[in-house]
């Protein structure tokens, strides 16, 4: 067990437990969601590939701000996180 601080925050409305200094991507892994938002044209679910920011498979919405990478946000005490949606994405 670990002796570092836990915090909760949520995601699409539900707590979710943290250790201080965990990721986001880390977090929802550690709370058993495998993935958090689906491919624009097919649907695919997606979650944590790479790990390191240099895809964008991980895309979430924190505190109301979009499409910021979860491998590379460290999660903060009452975050509010959000999946992000593909299929229905507005053309540019």
């Amino acid at each position: 067990m670990s002796d570092r601080e836990t915090f909760t925050i949520t995601f699409d409305g539900e707590a979710v437990p943290v250790v201080s200094g965990q990721t986001i991507a880390a977090a929802l892994i550690a709370g058993g969601r495998s993935s958090w938002r689906r491919t624009r044209v097919a649907g695919e679910p997606r979650g944590l590939f790479c790990g390191i920011g240099a895809c964008f498979d991980c895309l979430v919405t924190v505190n109301g701000a979009r499409s910021v990478r979860a491998c590379l946000v460290t999660a903060r005490p009452g975050d509010v996180v959000r999946s992000e949606g593909g299929g229905r994405v507005d053309p540019i």
